[in-house]
C-alpha cells in the first residue's frame, strides 16, 4: 500500500510540478489580480466524530474513576525505553539496575490498577473460601444455622431496618446491572455502525482518487487565464506601456506646449488690439478734426467781430472795450483738448502682426500635441517583434504543460490505487460475518454475567416480597406462615448463589478492568492529547538508523521534519496531501522540470524592448520662427503714454457750453448794436457746435466705443509688449528643454516604465505559480480521508469498545461488590421470615422469671 500510495503522490506532483516555478527574488509592484476560480473539490461524507448520547454520562463517570485510580501523567519516557528495548532486555536481564528501575517505574505507574486488581483477586479468592466455611458453619447449627430465634422487644424494628437496607442494596445492585446491560447493548448497536463508517471511509478514498485528476487538470487549464491575460497586455502594449510613458512625458511637455499655445492666443489678441487701435484712431481723428475746424472758424469769426470799431474807438464805451478785451483773451481756450490727429498710426506694427498670424501657430502646437499623443502607436511599432516573440514563448509553454501532463501515467496510478482500495474493502467485507459472530458470543457472555447477578436480585426481591406480604405479627417464630417462610428461603437461596457466582464475576471483571483501563490510559487518552503521536515520533524508535520513521521509510530521508503528528494534524485540517507529506522538500519539481527557464526567457525577451521617441517633434521650425517674428513686430516702438494721455483728456479745453453762456452774459452788457448782434450770433454758433459735435463725441456710442477700445487695446498692447522678447525666449527655452527630454533624456523614464510593464507580465506568472502552490498545499488532493481513517479506528476502538467495556465492568463490578452487604443482610433478615423449630416462651405466672424452651 505504501508503494502505490507513494507512486500516486509522485504522479500528482509531477503532473503539476512544472507549474512550481522559482522566480528570482525581486521587489515587484503588485500586478492586476487574476481570478483563477475555485479548484473543484469533492465532498467527503465521513463525519469522524462520535456523540455517545445519554450513555456518555456513564462514560464520563468511568473516565473520572480511572483518573482517580491512575492520576499519573502519560509515561512517555518509560514507553519509549521499553519500546527501544522491545522488552527483551528486561525479560532476560532483569537483574540489572536500569531494568529494575524501569520495572519500578512501571509498577509505580500501574500502582492504582494493581491495587484494584489485588482487591478483586482477593475478593475472588476469599469469597468461595468464606462461602465454604459459612456453609460448614451453618451445617453445625452455627452462623445462623440453628432454627431458633430469640424473642426481643425491638425485633420488628430490626426486621424493618434489615429489610430496608437489603432493598436499598438490591437497588444499587440493580442500577449497576442496568448500567452494565446498557453498555453491553450500546456496544452491540455500535458494532452495527462499523460497516457504515468503513463504507463511508472507502467512498471518501474513491472520491479522493477520482477527484485528484480533475483537480490537476483544472490547475493546468488555468494556465489559459495567464496566457490570455499576458496576450491581452501584449496586444495592448500601446495603451498600457505607451500610455504610461505618454503620461510621464506629458507632465513635463504639456506646460511647455501650453505656453506656446498661450503665445498663439496672444498673437491673435495683439493683432485684434492693433486693428482696434487703428479703427478707433481713425474715428476719433475724424471727429476731433471736424470739431477743431469748426472751433477755429468760430474763433476767427469772433476775432473779426471784435475788430469792430465799437470795441476800440475813442467814441466807444469803456465797458464795451473792456468786455471786448476780455472776450479776446478767452478765445485762446476755445480749442480741442484731445488732439488725436497728432498721434502716429500703428499700421507698421499691424502689417507685421498680419504677417505673423498668417502662420497658424495653434495648428503647429496641435501637431506637437498629436506627435506626443502618438507615443502609444510608436511603442506598438517599435516593440512588434518582441511582442511576437513573447507570445510565441507563452504559447510554447502552454503546449509543453499540456503535452507533459498527457505523457505522465497519472490515470494508471490512480486506477491501481482505486483497485487497491476496492480489494481492501472486499477483504474487510469478508470479516463482517466473523465480527458479527464474535460480537454475538460476547453479547451472550455479558448477558450471562448479568444474569448471574439478576438471579441473586430475583431471589432478594422475591424474598423481600414474600417475607413482607406473608409476615404476621401475631404469629410466633414457630408458627410463621408458608409465604413468609418461602421469603426467607429465597433470601438464603440468593445468598448461596452470591457465593457461587460472585468470585467468578469478580475474576472476569478484574481481567476486563485491567485490559480496558490500561487501554483507556495508554491508548485512548494519549490519542486525544497527542501524547501517543509523540511516542511514535520519537527519533530512532522504530529504526535505530532513522531519525523520523515516515520520511525514512517513504523517501529514505529520515532528517526531513515529517512526523505522524504533523501528518495527522495537516490532514485533519483537510489540507492537500502535497503539504501533508512535505513533498515540496523531497521532490524539487522546479529543478526537475527546469520550469524557471521560461520565466527567465520572458524576462530576457522583455528586456529587448528598444523605444526611441526622437521622432516626436513638439514645435516645428516654422513655429519657432513665428514666435521670433512676434517678438520683433515693433510693439515696443509704440508710444503708449501719448495714446493713453490723449484718451484720458476731455474733448475741449474749456466747456464750450459754459463758454457760450459766459460770452452771452458779456454780450448782454454791451449796448445794442451791430457788435452785440454779431456776438449773439457767435453764441448761437457755439451752442450749435456743442449740441451737434461735442455732445455726440462725449455721449454717442461710436465715439465712446472708439475711446474705450483705444484705451483697452493700448493697455493690452502695453502689457503684451512689456518684456516680450524675454517671454518669447523663455517659451522657446521651455520647448527646447521638453524636446531635449524626449530626444535625449527619456531613456531612464522609458526604462522605468518598461520594467514596470515587464514586472506586470511576470507578475501574472508569479500569481499563477503562487496560486498553484497554494492550491496544491490546501485544495488539491485533500487528505482528510486518511485522518478520518485514523479517527474512525479511534472511534471504533475507544468510543465503541473500550468505553462500553469499561462501563460494563464498572456497573457489574459495583453490583458484585454490593453482593457482600447483600449476603450479610439477607442472612440476618431470613431469620425473621423463616419458620423456626424452637422459640423462646415467657411464663408470666413465674415469679422467678424463668425462660422455657419449647421444642
Amino acid at each position: 500500500m505504501w508503494k502505490s500510495g507513494t507512486l500516486l503522490l509522485l504522479s500528482v506532483l509531477w503532473a503539476s510540478g512544472e507549474l512550481q516555478q522559482e522566480t528570482e527574488p525581486r521587489r515587484l509592484p503588485p500586478p492586476g489580480k487574476l481570478d483563477f476560480g475555485y479548484v473543484p473539490a469533492g465532498v467527503y461524507e465521513t463525519l469522524a466524530h462520535y456523540e455517545p448520547g445519554p450513555i456518555g454520562i456513564l462514560f464520563h463517570l468511568v473516565h473520572a474513576f480511572l483518573h482517580a485510580v491512575q492520576p499519573n501523567a502519560f509515561p512517555h519516557d518509560l514507553i519509549v525505553k521499553l519500546a527501544k528495548d522491545k522488552f527483551g532486555a528486561i525479560q532476560t536481564e532483569y537483574q540489572k539496575p536500569e531494568n529494575i528501575v524501569l520495572t519500578l517505574q512501571a509498577i509505580y505507574y500501574e500502582i492504582g490498577f494493581l491495587i484494584c486488581a489485588a482487591v478483586g483477586l482477593l475478593f475472588a479468592i476469599l469469597m468461595p473460601v468464606v462461602g465454604l466455611f459459612f456453609c460448614m458453619c451453618r451445617c453445625c447449627d452455627n452462623c445462623g444455622g440453628e432454627m431458633h430465634q430469640r424473642q426481643r422487644k425491638n425485633a420488628d424494628c430490626r426486621r424493618g431496618l434489615l429489610g430496608t437496607l437489603l432493598f436499598s442494596t438490591s437497588l444499587v445492585i440493580t442500577i449497576g446491572v442496568l448500567c452494565a446491560y446498557a453498555a453491553n447493548q450500546n456496544l452491540s448497536s455500535q458494532v452495527k455502525n462499523i460497516r457504515r463508517l468503513v463504507n463511508s471511509n472507502m467512498r471518501d478514498l474513491h472520491t479522493f482518487a477520482n477527484d485528484t485528476p480533475m483537480q490537476i487538470d483544472y490547475l493546468i487549464s488555468q494556465y489559459a487565464t495567464v496566457k490570455n491575460k499576458v496576450n491581452y497586455d501584449l496586444d495592448n502594449i500601446g495603451p498600457l506601456l505607451g500610455g504610461r510613458i505618454h503620461v510621464r512625458l506629458d507632465k513635463e511637455v504639456h506646460p511647455a506646449l501650453n505656453q506656446v499655445l498661450n503665445m498663439a492666443g496672444a498673437m491673435r489678441e495683439t493683432k485684434e488690439a492693433l486693428e482696434n487701435v487703428s479703427v478707433s484712431l481713425v474715428v476719433l481723428q475724424e471727429g476731433a478734426g471736424k470739431l477743431h475746424f469748426n472751433l477755429s472758424q468760430v474763433c476767427d469769426s469772433i476775432n473779426r467781430t471784435l475788430d469792430d470799431p465799437g470795441c476800440h474807438d475813442e467814441e466807444s464805451d469803456a465797458t464795451t472795450a473792456q468786455l471786448c478785451r476780455s472776450i479776446r483773451q478767452s478765445l485762446s481756450q476755445l480749442q480741442i483738448s484731445a488732439n488725436f490727429t497728432r498721434l502716429p498710426n500703428v499700421n507698421p506694427q499691424l502689417e507685421k502682426m498680419k504677417n505673423v498670424v498668417k502662420t497658424d501657430l495653434s495648428s503647429v502646437v496641435h501637431r506637437g500635441f498629436s506627435s506626443l499623443n502618438d507615443t502609444p502607436h510608436i511603442v506598438i511599432e517599435q516593440t512588434r517583434s518582441v511582442v511576437n516573440s513573447v507570445q510565441n514563448l507563452v504559447d510554447s509553454v502552454g503546449n509543453n504543460i499540456s503535452s507533459f501532463s498527457k505523457a505522465f501515467p497519472l490515470q494508471t496510478c490512480l486506477s491501481n490505487f482505486t483497485i487497491f482500495i476496492s480489494h481492501a474493502h472486499a477483504k474487510i467485507e469478508d470479516y463482517y460475518p466473523e465480527v458479527d459472530k464474535m460480537d454475538f458470543y460476547r453479547w451472550i457472555g455479558c448477558i450471562a454475567l448479568c444474569c448471574m447477578v439478576v438471579l441473586v436480585l430475583a431471589f432478594n426481591y422475591l424474598g423481600l416480597l414474600c417475607g413482607t406480604l406473608g409476615y404476621d405479627k401475631h404469629a410466633s417464630p414457630t408458627t410463621r406462615g408458608c409465604i413468609s417462610n418461602t421469603g426467607g428461603t429465597l433470601l438464603m437461596a440468593g445468598v448461596g448463589f452470591s457465593f457461587i457466582f460472585s468470585w467468578m464475576l469478580m475474576g472476569v471483571l478484574t481481567t476486563i478492568f485491567l485490559a480496558g483501563g490500561n487501554m483507556e490510559k495508554l491508548l485512548c487518552e494519549p490519542f486525544h492529547t497527542k501524547e501517543l503521536f509523540k511516542v511514535v515520533d520519537t527519533p530512532y524508535l522504530i529504526n535505530p538508523e532513522w531519525k523520523n520513521f515516515i520520511p525514512g521509510y517513504m523517501y529514505n530521508d529520515s532528517d526531513l521534519e515529517l512526523t505522524s503528528e504533523s501528518l495527522y494534524s495537516t490532514c485533519k485540517q483537510n489540507k492537500g496531501i502535497y503539504s501533508a507529506l512535505r513533498l515540496d522538500k523531497v521532490f524539487n519539481i522546479s529543478s526537475f522540470l527546469n520550469t524557471t527557464v521560461f520565466t527567465k526567457d520572458v524576462v530576457r525577451q522583455l528586456e529587448n524592448f528598444r523605444i526611441d521617441l526622437r521622432t516626436i517633434i513638439l514645435l516645428e521650425a516654422e513655429g519657432k520662427q513665428n514666435l521670433l517674428d512676434f517678438s520683433e513686430a515693433g510693439l515696443s516702438e509704440i508710444n503708449y503714454a501719448d495714446y493713453l494721455d490723449e484718451v484720458n483728456k476731455g474733448v475741449t479745453v474749456v466747456d464750450v457750453l459754459s463758454f457760450a453762456k459766459e460770452l452771452e452774459s458779456q454780450t448782454d452788457l454791451m449796448p445794442r448794436g451791430p457788435l452785440q448782434a454779431a456776438l449773439k450770433g457767435h453764441v448761437a454758433t457755439l451752442q450749435r457746435i456743442h449740441r451737434q459735435q461735442i455732445t455726440p463725441m462725449e455721449q454717442a456710442m461710436k465715439y465712446v466705443r472708439a475711446r474705450s477700445a483705444l484705451n483697452q487695446s493700448m493697455r493690452f498692447l502695453e502689457r503684451t509688449a512689456s518684456d516680450l522678447p524675454n517671454k518669447v525666449t523663455d517659451v522657446l527655452e521651455a520647448i527646447e528643454a521638453a524636446q531635449h527630454l524626449i530626444s535625449q533624456n527619456a531613456t531612464l523614464l522609458i526604462n522605468q516604465e518598461t520594467r514596470k510593464y515587464s514586472a506586470t507580465i511576470i507578475g501574472y506568472f508569479n500569481q499563477y505559480i503562487e496560486w498553484v502552490k497554494t492550491s496544491l498545499a490546501l485544495e488539491v488532493a485533500p487528505c482528510k480521508p486518511f485522518s478520518n481513517i485514523l479517527d474512525t479506528a479511534q472511534i471504533m476502538t475507544c468510543s465503541f469498545l473500550v468505553d462500553s467495556m469499561n462501563t460494563f465492568w464498572m456497573g457489574l463490578g459495583c453490583s458484585t461488590l454490593f453482593l457482600l452487604p447483600s449476603v450479610i443482610l439477607a442472612v440476618k433478615l431470613a431469620k425473621y421470615y423463616r419458620r423456626m423449630d424452637t422459640e423462646d416462651v415467657y411464663d408470666d405466672s413465674s415469679v422467678s422469671g424463668t425462660w422455657h424452651f419449647t421444642l
